[in-house]
């Protein structure tokens, strides 16, 4: 087998997509020198700091509110220990392994920037455990969100030291035990190295990450879906039009109604703006009012697609931003920063904008969703769905039931993610004995935007069967150049539902396809 690529770590541009490609074991890390010689400097100006007997938190103090006692040297590695132990303290079920490797990688990835004062010995140690895809036994719950992910990372820490459990090939089991097999003796931690691996944000990071990774496959599956709306309904292009958006220039906008636009181009179903005028005419009959069976305007869930996803679009885009700044920070206390000889204690560790941007997240999730599944329902009402067959049923009505029973699993699903987008980030509850007085429940956020995204993947799932099915009776042959090709590739793993199978079998078969695959990672490669 050919050895994977590897991501050079730096602490200066580890990518979201990088995360997710080291968490699932396709990428293996690497230290860049350059960066190595930075984290040697700074140990040895914390060195000489300790040999001058001077005072600092959470290397020769105790910790949190404990911070005027001091600790004799002879004690403070048995520090480092203590604190990971008692932190250590998480319940829940466990994030999964690729979670737990992508929270070691960002963890590794800030402290080879260089500020954070621990050996090359450890930064070393962490890079073997990922390359040999050692797991930590990480429970869900338990952060705060500042001081960073305490007890996610003490967890993660505990694999480190030789204690607690790894997945390692599958299979849970003791991490001294893991260790062995792997020829590597746990980590003597010195001082400084227990709290630079627990204190900083590296678990909401790593969950945020997948979050969005996750959901930037959402929004380029969401414009799919938008023109297939369109060109299954015989819409009208005057809602895509480029000029009518300039005139609303929200970025997000521009961008999906560009994207519909490329997708639909040359679609023989689409009623054009310039003919719509004649067309309606030559169907006018006597009277002073007559019907025409071309639609002026379509529903706002194909209608608004671009003004309804653009927030979505600027939410995520704003999101990796702040995401792959944090997973580039040093986020730990104290900073250590030897070229200005300072040893600064502050607050790196706080996760309120992580918290922020996937509270924002969960609230664009719930709205590609509501649209998702307006737009599933448009296809099945009788009433709505401008001649398709009631709930799209291909055989004998009332006999067969087609996707009405999973139409459910879209509504429910949509009204759960609108639970998920209230936001956390706001319920800040002071604990520490009141020393973390003000804490940004970045993790709790986290973790409910990677459920969202995962959620929203149900919602998608559907409606793209729901258009394959539509498409099964119209339309197909007059896609655009786009939708034309996504069809085709998506027509192969389609089969009509006419009640045979288990509708359960389909929707895993198409969630694995669009999620768990290359498909949509550039959907410009569809109408070039």
């Amino acid at each position: 087998m050919s050895e994977r690529p590897t991501v050079v770590l730096n602490g200066n541009d580890l990518t979201i997509e990088q995360i997710v490609a080291l968490g699932i074991g396709d990428r293996q890390v690497a230290l860049d020198p350059a960066a190595l010689e930075r984290c040697q400097a700074s140990r040895r100006f914390l060195e000489e700091e300790i040999a001058a007997r001077r005072i600092i938190y959470g290397v020769n103090t105790s910790f949190g509110p404990m911070c005027n006692k001091i600790i004799e040297d002879a004690e403070i590695e048995t520090l480092q220990v203590n604190l990971i132990r008692s932190h250590a303290a998480g319940l829940g079920d466990p994030l999964k392994p690729y979670i737990a490797l992508a929270i070691l990688v960002v963890r590794l990835n800030t402290l080879v920037k260089g500020y954070s004062g621990v050996r090359l010995e450890l930064l070393g140690f962490m890079t073997r455990m990922i390359n040999k895809g050692i797991a930590p036994y990480i429970p869900e719950c338990g952060s705060v969100g500042a001081s960073g992910d305490l007890i996610h990372l003490a967890h993660m820490a505990l694999a480190i030291i030789g204690e607690g459990k790894v997945y390692y090939r599958g299979e849970l089991r003791p991490a001294a035990e893991v260790l062995a097999e792997a020829g590597m003796t746990p980590m003597r931690l010195s001082f400084k190295e227990g709290i630079a691996l627990m204190n900083g944000t590296s678990a909401m990071t790593a969950l945020a990450a997948f979050a969005l990774f996750g959901a930037k496959k959402l929004l380029r599956l969401s414009c799919v879906t938008g023109a297939f709306a369109l060109e299954i309904f015989g819409g009208i292009d005057d809602a895509f039009d480029e000029d009518l958006h300039h005139v609303k220039p929200h970025p997000g906008q521009l961008e999906v109604a560009a994207t519909i636009r490329k997708l639909y181009a040359g679609s023989r179903n689409i009623t054009l703006r310039a003919d719509m005028h004649d067309l309606i005419r030559q169907q006018q009959q006597g009277g002073p009012v007559f019907e025409t069976s071309i639609n002026v305007q379509d529903v706002y869930s194909v209608r608004c697609t671009p003004q309804v996803l653009a927030p979505v679009a600027e939410a995520i885009e704003a999101a990796v931003r702040t995401v792959e700044i944090e997973a580039n920070s040093s986020n730990d206390n104290p900073i250590i920063i030897p070229e200005k000889k300072k040893v600064i204690h502050g607050g790196n560790f706080h996760g309120q904008s992580i918290g922020f941007v996937m509270d924002a997240l969960c609230m664009a999730m719930a709205t590609l969703c509501t649209l998702s599944e307006r737009r599933t329902n448009k296809f099945l009402d009788k009433k709505l769905n401008e001649g398709l067959p009631e709930f799209l049923i291909p055989g004998t009505l009332g006999l067969t039931m087609g996707f009405m029973g999973a139409q459910y699993l879209a509504t429910s699903t949509t009204a759960e993610n609108r639970q998920l987008a209230n936001p956390v980030s706001t319920n800040s509850i002071s604990c520490n004995a009141s020393n973390q007085d003000v804490v940004s429940m970045g993790t709790v956020a986290a973790r409910k935007a990677f459920k969202s995204v995962s959620n929203a993947k149900h919602v998608l799932t559907l409606e793209v069967l729901a258009d394959l099915q539509a498409l099964s009776f119209r339309h197909a042959d007059g896609l655009g150049r786009g939708t034309a090709r996504i069809y085709e590739i998506l027509h192969r793993e389609f089969e009509v539902y006419d009640n045979t199978r288990v509708f359960h079998d389909d929707l895993v078969k198409f969630r694995k396809l669009l999620f768990s695959s290359q498909l949509f990672d550039d959907l410009t490669s569809y109408w070039q």
